[in-house]
C-alpha cells in the first residue's frame, strides 16, 4: 500500500514523465496578491501566467501545493474535525498547461494516472466523471463528453451538471471555462445518512470528488461576454488527502498515514501523559473530533507560522489565532489544561520534512510562537471565564428582582380583589403575566462575543448556563456566527485580478541592462500609453508610459524603488522626457512612467539615462538591508525572518519577525557588527542563473519577502556574513555603503518589528544634525569629563527637573498656607440651613490634593455640616464637597456636587461623605457657590 508521501511523489513523477516542470509549492501567504487571504489552490502561484501578466520559460508544470482554507470566501474551519474530508490545511496536487496541451491530453493524462496498473490502479468501476451540461448562454461541453467516452468511460458513468458544479472562473472577470470532475464511490459504508442504495449525485458522503480538471478557454469581460482565449490552458487540482484515503482503502482522510501519527500524538499530549505512549485502543477511545481538530490545526499552524504569519487580531494573524485557540480549547475539553500544542509542531515536522525540508529550520521558532499563544490564551480564558460568571450572576440577580416585583403586583391585585384601598396603573400586569413560567435567558449575541473575544467555547457557556438554571439563546448564537462568517467572506473577495492590458501582452520582454550600466543608447520606443490606452504619440507636457526594447532602468521590485532619470533624443543631448519611476505591468516588461518634455513617437530611438546619484544611494541602502538582516539574525536569533522592506535612496526600512522589542544594547551590537563588515570592504559577489535548489540547499541563501523566484535565481553573497536571493542592484563592495546608522526600532504588529536606517550621505546628514545638537547641549549644560553629550544633557535635565519639583512644592505650600489663612474669614460664610451648617468657599489656584486637605480642615472647624470648595485654574473649574459623617444619612456629598457642577458646565460624583467634580465655565463659579445653600435646602426637603 502506498504511503501519502509516496502518492505525492508518484503524482509528480507521472507528470514529469509527460514533460512537465516540477515547481515547488509557493508560500501560504500569496505573493503580490492582496485579493487572497491565503493560498487556497494550486493555480494561485500561476495566476499571473494565466492572466498574461507573467511569462515563464516552461509551458507545462506540476506541483504539490500547500493550501489553507480557514477564512474569507473559502472557510471550512467550523466543519473541521466533524466530517471525514474537511481540513484547514491540505495539499493540492495539480498539473498545468499554459497554452500548450488542452482537453484531449488533460483527460488522457488523468485517466491514465488514476487507472493504470503502473500508477494508481483505481478500479474503473468505482469511478464517475462529470462534465458541463451547458448553461447561461454557454454550450454543453460535448468535446469533454466524447473524450471521456474515448478513454473507455461507460456513458452511464458520465454525468452532466450546471455552472454551479462544472464551470470555473477566476473572478468576476478574466479567464474561465467548463470543468470536469472525477469522483470515487466509497461504498455504502461511507454514507453519512445511512443510505444503502443511493445513486451518483447523492451528497450523503458516499461519492467523493478526487480530481477537478478546469478547461480555461474563455476570457470574461466586465459586461459578461465570453471571448475564446487564443491559447486555452489547463488547471487541475486533486486533494492529496482524498486520493490517499482512496488508495489506502479508508473512509476518512483522518484514517490515512497523513494524520494517524498526529492523532496519536495529540491523544498522548491530552488524554494520556507525555511520558507514556498510549496503546491503539486508548488512542481510539480519545475524543475523536477533538483529536482530529488538534491534528489538523497543528498542521495549519505549523505551516502558516513557518511562512511568516503570526497570531494577531486582524487579517491572516486573526485567522491563525482562531485556529490555534480552537485546537487549544479541544485539548482542554480532552483534559489537558497545560500548554501542549507547541509540542505538536515537532510531530508535524517529523511527518512532513521530507516534502518540506524548510520545516527543519523553522520548527523551533514555530514552537516558540505557539507556546507564546498558548500562554496568552490561558490568561485570556481566565478573563473571559470571569466575565461569563459576572454576566450570569447579574442575569440571575436581575431576574430575581423582576420576580419580586411580580410577587408584589400579585399581592397588590389580591388586595384590590378583597376591597382594600390600593390603586394600580392600567395594564400593569401585562409586564408580568408570563413571568412565573419563564427562566432567565443568556443572549446568544453576548455569548458569541465571549466566544470571539476570549475563546470561551460554546459548550462551556451552555454548561455554565445549565448549572445556574439559565436558558441559552442558541438561535441568537447561530445568527451571530453566521453574520461573522458573512463579514469574513465579504472582506476577502478572492481571485479578482484583471487580465493583463493587451497593449502589454503583445510586447516582447524588455532587455534589462542596468546591472552593468546606467546609460543605454539607441533604445527603441516599442509602445506608448496614456491613461492606460495605447497611443502613437506623447506630446510635450503629457504624462504616460514608455516601453523600450532595452533599458538600464530598474523596475520597482523586492522592496527596491524604481530608478528615476531621463530619456534623450537621438542627438544624445536633448531631454525628451523625465522618468519618474519604472514598474512591471506584466512580468518582464518595464513601463517607464514619464513626463514628456518634447513629442515622443512609437518607433523613436532614445538614450535612456538613469540618475546615478539616486541609483547609487539606493544601492547603498539595498546592500545595507542585506547586512542588516544578517546582523539581526546573528544578534537576535535565527528565528528572524523578513516580513517586508523598503529600499529608497534616502533611507531603508526593514520589517522582521520577532516577539519582543529590541533592546538599545542589542541595536548597538547589531550596528557595530554590520559596520565592521562595511569597514572590511567585503566584496559583494553576484552569482547569476543559479538553480533554485542549489541556491537554497548548497549556498543556503535566504529569500527576500515579496520576491517571486523561478527555477534559476540570482544570489548576492557578502563574504561568509550574508547570502540571499535578490534581483536588486548593489554596491560592488561593502565599503561603498559608507556607514550604516540605525535610526529607530518599533512595533508594526503582533510579532513583527521594524528597523529604519540610513547610509552614505544620509548617515552624514544624520551626524551633522547630531553635531549641531551636541553644540546646543554644550552651550546649555557644559561639558562633563568623560561623559557623552546625551549623558550630560540627561544629567542636566534631571537636575533642573528636581529643582522645578522643589519650587513647585514650595509654591503649593504657600498656596495652601494662604488658603488656610482664609479659614477664619470663611466662618463669615457659614450659614445654617434647616439646622445644618453649610459653607461654600472659593480657593483659586489650588490642586485637588490641596483642596482635599483644606476641606478636611474646614469640616473639622465646622464640626457638623456641609462644606463646598471651588477653584478656577487655567480656564477649568474644580469642585469638592464634604459632608460630616453624622449627616450622611440625611444628605450625600455626591448629590450636592452633582447639582453645583451643572452650573459650571460639568458633572461629578463620589462617596456620601466626599465627592468631586469639574467644569469648564470658570465665569460661573461664584454664582454656583452662592447656589450651594439653596441646593442643600432642597436636598434636605
Amino acid at each position: 500500500m502506498l504511503t501519502g508521501s509516496q502518492i505525492r511523489r508518484k503524482f509528480l513523477d507521472f507528470f514529469i514523465e509527460k514533460g512537465h516542470r516540477e515547481v515547488h509549492s509557493s508560500s501560504l501567504v500569496p505573493q503580490n496578491d492582496p485579493t487572497l487571504l491565503f493560498t487556497n489552490a494550486g493555480m494561485n502561484q500561476f495566476k499571473d501566467v494565466f492572466l498574461g501578466l507573467e511569462k515563464r520559460d516552461y509551458s507545462r508544470a506540476t506541483t504539490s501545493q500547500k493550501c489553507v482554507r480557514a477564512g474569507g470566501k473559502h472557510n471550512d474551519l467550523e466543519n473541521v474535525g466533524f466530517t471525514n474530508r474537511h481540513h484547514t490545511f491540505f495539499e493540492m496536487l495539480g498539473n498545468f498547461s499554459f497554452g500548450d496541451y488542452f482537453k484531449k491530453d488533460a483527460i488522457a493524462y488523468a485517466w491514465e494516472l488514476i487507472t493504470s496498473p503502473k500508477w494508481f490502479a483505481i478500479p474503473k468501476d468505482k469511478l464517475y466523471v462529470t462534465i458541463f451540461k451547458g448553461e447561461n448562454g454557454v454550450q454543453r461541453d460535448a468535446e469533454a463528453y466524447d473524450l471521456w467516452a474515448g478513454q473507455g468511460v461507460a456513458k452511464d458513468r458520465i454525468y452532466e451538471f450546471g455552472a454551479k458544479d462544472n464551470f470555473w472562473q477566476m473572478g468576476d472577470t478574466g479567464p474561465c471555462g467548463p470543468s470536469s470532475e472525477i469522483h470515487y464511490d466509497m461504498g455504502v459504508v461511507a454514507s453519512d445518512q445511512g443510505h444503502t442504495a443511493c445513486e451518483f449525485g447523492c451528497d450523503c458522503g458516499r461519492y467523493v470528488e478526487i480530481w477537478n480538471l478546469v478547461f480555461m478557454q474563455f476570457d470574461r469581460d466586465a459586461s459578461g461576454m465570453l471571448t475564446p482565449l487564443p491559447k486555452p490552458s489547463i488547471d487541475t487540482g486533486a486533494g492529496l488527502e482524498r486520493v490517499t484515503a482512496v488508495l489506502q482503502g479508508v473512509i476518512s482522510n483522518y484514517d490515512t498515514d497523513l494524520f494517524r501519527p498526529l492523532i496519536r500524538r495529540a491523544a498522548e499530549l491530552t488524554v494520556g501523559s507525555r511520558e507514556v505512549r498510549l496503546g491503539e485502543s486508548q488512542v481510539r477511545a480519545a475524543p475523536a473530533a477533538s483529536m482530529r481538530i488538534i491534528a489538523d490545526h497543528s498542521r495549519a499552524a505549523t505551516f502558516l507560522i513557518s511562512d511568516g504569519v503570526l497570531p494577531s487580531n486582524e487579517g491572516r494573524g486573526y485567522v491563525l489565532r482562531k485556529i490555534l485557540r480552537r485546537a487549544i480549547t479541544h485539548g482542554r475539553l480532552s483534559g489537558q489544561s497545560k500548554p501542549f500544542l507547541h509540542l505538536m509542531v515537532f510531530s508535524v515536522r517529523d511527518l512532513m520534512e521530507d516534502a518540506y525540508p524548510d520545516l527543519k529550520e523553522t520548527a523551533e521558532r514555530v514552537s516558540k510562537a505557539v507556546f507564546a499563544e498558548e500562554t496568552r490564551f490561558a490568561h485570556t480564558l481566565g478573563v473571559g471565564t470571569e466575565k461569563l460568571e459576572q454576566a450570569l450572576t447579574a442575569l440571575v440577580r436581575d431576574f430575581e428582582q423582576v420576580e419580586k416585583r411580580h410577587d408584589l403586583v400579585k399581592n397588590t391585585v389580591h388586595k384590590e380583589e378583597t376591597g382594600e384601598d390600593v390603586h394600580l396603573g392600567p395594564n400593569i400586569m401585562g409586564d408580568f403575566k408570563e413571568i412565573a413560567t419563564r427562566r432567565p435567558i443568556y443572549p446568544g449575541q453576548q455569548a458569541f462575543r465571549l466566544f470571539e473575544t476570549y475563546g470561551i467555547n460554546r459548550d462551556f457557556i451552555e454548561e455554565a448556563c445549565r448549572d445556574r438554571g439559565i436558558d441559552f439563546d442558541a438561535q441568537g448564537f447561530e445568527e451571530a456566527l453566521a453574520q461573522e462568517q458573512a463579514r469574513a467572506r465579504a472582506s476577502w473577495k478572492g481571485a479578482a485580478k484583471q487580465t493583463a492590458n493587451p497593449e502589454y501582452q503583445k510586447l516582447p520582454t524588455s532587455v534589462f541592462e542596468g546591472y552593468r550600466q546606467t546609460r543605454s543608447e539607441g533604445c527603441e520606443v516599442l509602445a506608448l500609453l496614456k491613461g492606460g490606452q495605447g497611443v502613437k504619440e506623447l506630446r510635450s507636457g503629457d504624462e504616460g508610459e514608455v516601453i523600450l526594447d532595452h533599458t538600464p532602468f530598474y523596475a520597482e521590485s523586492g522592496g527596491q524603488v524604481g530608478d528615476r532619470g531621463w530619456l534623450y533624443s537621438d542627438d544624445h543631448n536633448t531631454a525628451v522626457a523625465e522618468v519618474n519611476g519604472v514598474y512591471y505591468p506584466i512580468h518582464g516588461v518595464r513601463a517607464h512612467k514619464v513626463t514628456a518634455k518634447q513629442a515622443i513617437h512609437v518607433g523613436d530611438k532614445v538614450d535612456a539615462v538613469v540618475d546615478t546619484g539616486i541609483r547609487e544611494a539606493t544601492m547603498r541602502n539595498h546592500t545595507a538591508t542585506h547586512l542588516l538582516q544578517a546582523g539581526l539574525r546573528e544578534v537576535l536569533g535565527k528565528h528572524v525572518k523578513q516580513a517586508g522592506s523598503l529600499v529608497a535612496p534616502n533611507h531603508l526600512r526593514f520589517d522582521f519577525s520577532h516577539f519582543t522589542a529590541v533592546e538599545d544594547e542589542e541595536l548597538q551590537d547589531i550596528e557595530d557588527l554590520i559596520n565592521k563588515v562595511v569597514l572590511r570592504n567585503e566584496r559583494v559577489e553576484v552569482i547569476e542563473n543559479v538553480p533554485i535548489d542549489v541556491a537554497i540547499n548548497e549556498y543556503h541563501a535566504m529569500a527576500l519577502f515579496g520576491e517571486k523566484y523561478g527555477d534559476t535565481v540570482r544570489v548576492i553573497r557578502i563574504g561568509d556574513f550574508s547570502t540571499e536571493l535578490c534581483g536588486g542592484t548593489h554596491t560592488a563592495a561593502t565599503g561603498e555603503i559608507g556607514l550604516i546608522k540605525i535610526l529607530k526600532e518599533g512595533s508594526v504588529s503582533s510579532g513583527v518589528r521594524r528597523v529604519e536606517a540610513v547610509t552614505g550621505e544620509g548617515s552624514l546628514e544624520h551626524f551633522r544634525k547630531d553635531h549641531q545638537l551636541e553644540n546646543v547641549v554644550a552651550s546649555f549644560a557644559g561639558h562633563a569629563d568623560g561623559a557623552s553629550p546625551a549623558d550630560t544633557l540627561k544629567s542636566e535635565l534631571e537636575r533642573k527637573d528636581a529643582e522645578i519639583k522643589r519650587l513647585t512644592r514650595e509654591v503649593d505650600q504657600l498656596r495652601l498656607k494662604s488658603a488656610s489663612s482664609s479659614v477664619t474669614s470663611a466662618n463669615d460664610k457659614v450659614k445654617e440651613v434647616k439646622g445644618v451648617k453649610v459653607l461654600a468657599h472659593r480657593v483659586d489656584n489650588l490642586e485637588r490634593p490641596q483642596m482635599r486637605t483644606l476641606l478636611d480642615q474646614l469640616r473639622e472647624k465646622v464640626g457638623s455640616g456641609v462644606v463646598v470648595l471651588g477653584s478656577a485654574t487655567d480656564g477649568k473649574v474644580a469642585l469638592i464637597a464634604g459632608v460630616t459623617k453624622d449627616l450622611t444619612g440625611r444628605i450625600q456629598a455626591g448629590k450636592v456636587i452633582g447639582q453645583v457642577a451643572q452650573r459650571v458646565g460639568g458633572k461629578g460624583g463620589g462617596r456620601p461623605d466626599m465627592a468631586e467634580a469639574g467644569g469648564d465655565k470658570p465665569e460661573a463659579l461664584d454664582a454656583a457657590l452662592d447656589e450651594v445653600y439653596k441646593v442643600v435646602e432642597g436636598l434636605l426637603g
